[in-house]
């Protein structure tokens, strides 16, 4: 096992009814901006539920946040947390407002011009204000995580960002609050959490068998209530309530702690989403099966652990065993109703060229546990998921 520090200081208030907690978990004195995406907090009454649990504290709500958000919407959220005097931020919403809210709270306080932060990667983030979240949408692990993601339109660039000062100070987990979510969203969080898991789990063993055991249950938990997710007539709690303990356990850096990491499928995906407007989960989805199969040397003694103890592979030679394991990925991806292909969303070839320019751009010319994925890898990578 590798060296590592761990610390996570979120608090999570986990289950039905626990929007009501508000009220002890914001600082009593607090002037609060809510932060959420589009009308359906509204809809839904989750955003009457936090209204009523901050009572007397003084607060405005900033709606707008964008799937994939934006630096330029983010900003706007800034100025209005300058104007109004706001101290303490509350997401509401997935891990898009989530991610946003961390910028935030971040560029709130950044002297100078807060993009840095994504092309420092947060290395220059020295505060921030305190913020919680209402998670709504269990898929990114945002919600118990410091770490970010944000695009910028104008440039066409979506970078990652992470700091110690961006952890949330709470999260508010109730799965009743997954009961409106359309099926696509449902599929996306399924997805985002197991690709989460894998980029920690599929690199090369290091002797940690307690994170390999927990990101192994992760994954047959998501394997298991997925579909089950997409079949039933109506929502069930507990299915609905190991989907989002499972996406929080995915990325709060329990698994990945001691371990190598990957990360590629990630940033090659990212690219997608930037240039493409392809949901989050669904660029990993394209990309993870045909990275498996173009690292499968270099992951080879993870991939046949991989496929014995969460597929339960176990004949055939070790090239066999892990050719079955991608393919079994593959297809619980497409069983999600989640394409795999670049054809699948209208892409060809044409678009690889770009894509690659764009990981180059950005930097991202070492990518992978091992840092071999060069720009020519990520080609490999992206016309294998033609």
């Amino acid at each position: 096992m590798l060296n590592f520090d761990f610390h996570n200081p979120t608090h999570i208030a986990f289950g039905q009814g626990r929007i009501a907690d508000l009220a002890k978990l914001v600082p009593a004195a607090a002037k609060v901006l809510i932060l959420v995406g589009g009308a359906s907090a509204e809809k839904t009454g989750t955003l009457a539920e936090v209204r009523a649990a901050l009572g007397d504290r003084q607060h405005a709500t900033f709606a707008g946040i964008e799937p994939n958000p934006s630096y330029e919407t983010s900003m706007k959220a800034v100025a209005q947390v300058h104007e109004g005097g706001f101290d303490f931020l509350l997401a509401v919403g997935g891990g898009s407002v989530i991610d946003a809210t961390k910028f935030i709270a971040a560029a709130a306080l950044f002297e100078g011009e807060p993009w840095a932060i994504l092309e420092k990667f947060g290395r220059n983030v020295t505060r921030a204000l305190p913020f919680g979240a209402v998670l709504t949408l269990p898929a990114t692990g945002s919600e118990m995580n410091n770490g970010s993601v944000i695009t910028h339109r104008g440039k066409g660039a979506k970078l990652p960002f992470n700091s110690v000062h961006t952890y949330p100070v709470f999260s508010v987990l109730d799965p009743t609050k997954t009961y409106t979510l359309p099926p696509q969203q449902l599929a996306n969080g399924v997805v985002d959490a197991f690709v989460h898991t894998v980029e920690q789990y599929l690199t090369y063993p290091v002797n940690a068998p307690v994170q390999d055991r927990f990101a192994e249950g992760i994954l047959q938990t998501l394997i298991e209530v997925g579909p089950r997710l997409l079949a039933a007539p109506e929502p069930v709690y507990d299915d609905r309530a190991n989907l989002m303990w499972a996406a929080t356990m995915a990325l709060n850096g329990l698994i990945g702690a001691g371990v190598p990491q990957d990360w590629a499928t990630h940033m090659i995906g990212h690219e997608l989403t930037a240039t493409h407007g392809i949901d989050h989960a669904r660029t990993l989805a394209i990309v993870l099966p045909a990275l498996l199969q173009e690292r499968r040397v270099p992951k080879q003694a993870k991939l046949l652990q991989y496929a014995e103890r969460v597929w339960g592979i176990t004949t055939g030679t070790d090239d066999e065993r892990i050719t079955a394991a991608i393919e079994r990925t593959r297809d619980f991806f497409e069983s999600m109703g989640i394409r795999t292909r670049l054809s699948g969303y209208g892409l060809g070839a044409d678009a690889i060229g770009p894509l690659i320019a764009q990981l180059e751009a950005h930097g991202m010319v070492k990518l992978g546990e091992q840092r071999e994925i060069t720009p020519a890898v990520s080609r490999r990578i992206l016309e294998a998921a033609l």
